[in-house]
């Protein structure tokens, strides 16, 4: 993104951070054979696990913030590489337990391992990983995904183009602002 860019939308720049550090992440753990939405669930799945706690594929899917359709595509794929058991959970026939294999532990090991080094990278702009700045930052971005969207948040009305709004910077939406990019 050039720094010319005219007023880029809060929106917007969280949008391209998180673009840039998921094809980061990506190209990571790529040589493990896992694609960042597949590292996000046995790192979480991981995490959990040492935890004491074989969640069920909802029970992830709330944890990571992805769909559990998605969850379940990602299980299976997992499974069938050999990284992820999924078993019927016996207190609920609907619902899919899912575990860590020997070789999913050692992998989402080493992958955890490569991600935390790019995180220090991605955060040296910061100060780095343990830098009050880079504390700070995570503190905020809590605070915003710990914010509920309210009832009329969730079904607003599409926004009009850049062109139908005066002034369109002074505007903080991102699709005025930045076309009809998320």
């Amino acid at each position: 993104m050039s720094k010319g860019s005219p007023c880029p939308t809060p929106g917007f720049l969280v949008w391209r951070l998180a673009n840039k550090w998921r094809v980061a992440v990506d190209r990571a753990v790529a040589p493990l054979g896992l694609t960042h939405a597949q590292y996000s669930l046995v790192a979480s799945l991981y995490g959990m696990q040492c935890g004491g706690e074989r969640p069920s594929q909802r029970r992830l899917a709330d944890h990571t913030g992805l769909e559990a359709l998605y969850v379940s595509k990602l299980a299976r794929a997992l499974e069938s590489a050999g990284l992820v058991e999924r078993a019927r959970d016996p207190r609920d026939p609907r619902a899919v337990q899912l575990a860590l294999t020997e070789e999913g532990q050692t992998v989402t090991r080493e992958a955890v391992a490569v991600v935390q080094e790019l995180l220090g990278q991605l955060l040296e702009p910061l100060g780095g990983l343990d830098a009050p700045r880079t504390r700070e930052f995570t503190d905020e971005l809590r605070t915003l995904l710990d914010a509920p969207l309210t009832a009329a948040a969730r079904h607003l009305p599409a926004m009009p183009t850049a062109s139908a709004v005066p002034n369109a910077c002074a505007v903080p939406n991102d699709e005025i602002t930045q076309g009809r990019t998320p």
